[in-house]
């Protein structure tokens, strides 16, 4: 097992964890002031602190990359890359999506059938959404859909799906199947990350810090070619 430092600043909650042996040992979390430019400087000052006193050596930093909060997303990736570049330890990208599922799956029933439908405001009527199954195998890549009376028909026509985020709750006058399904204040925060982080550092699959880039979801579609009609 490994000692991870875990950034979650994807929307207006600001967290901060550390995690060893698959317990989080460190917990701070800010849901009040979307200051995170202010608040996880400090989170992450303790967070070292408390590893340093307790002679704990740092192994990875993970941190969310998104989808989420344009500022927020680049002010976590920021202090993650500092953190990796100054100790010399190997970064972490986590989607925020499933860094959502992670309470979900921990904490509620589910039938063995359903699928997890992570979503985070995007404003209006649209959300950054993606399909899971409870393997955690993606059914439907993340996308920025406008949410309507049609949204993932294909799914509710044939199994349970539970839609959780800051997202979903304007979504419930829009999805009325009866198969849809909603749990309430769910946040990506930080002690959920290392499920999904240890699993990284087992496959090693580390970020290349120097090139690491949060996923802005709008900037990535607005990139791809446009297809001829």
């Amino acid at each position: 097992m490994s000692c991870i430092l875990h950034i979650e600043t994807s929307t207006t909650v600001c967290s901060v964890a550390l995690s060893e042996d698959g317990q989080n040992i460190f917990v701070k979390e800010d849901f009040q002031s979307c200051s995170h430019g202010v608040s996880l400087g400090v989170f992450v000052d303790e967070a070292l602190s408390f590893a340093d006193s307790h002679a704990i050596p740092l192994d990875a930093v993970a941190v969310s990359c998104g989808p989420g909060s344009y500022t927020g997303l680049r002010i976590g990736v920021s202090m993650a890359k500092g953190v990796s570049y100054g100790r010399d330890i190997p970064l972490i990208g986590i989607p925020t999506v499933e860094i959502l599922c992670v309470p979900i799956l921990l904490y509620h029933e589910l039938p063995d059938n359903a699928l997890l439908c992570p979503m985070i405001d995007a404003r209006r009527m649209e959300v950054y959404a993606a399909v899971y199954d409870r393997a955690l195998v993606m059914k439907r890549e993340i996308t920025a859909e406008i949410i309507d009376e049609n949204s993932f028909l294909e799914f509710l026509e044939k199994q349970p799906v539970y839609f959780f985020g800051n997202g979903a709750a304007k979504c419930r006058d829009k999805i009325v199947h009866p198969n849809a399904h909603f749990i309430d204040d769910i946040h990506p925060l930080a002690k959920m990350m290392f499920p999904l982080a240890e699993k990284a550092v087992a496959l090693k699959d580390y970020k290349d810090v120097a090139y690491f880039e949060p996923f802005y979801l709008k900037e990535f579609i607005a990139s791809q070619p446009k297809k001829l009609l």
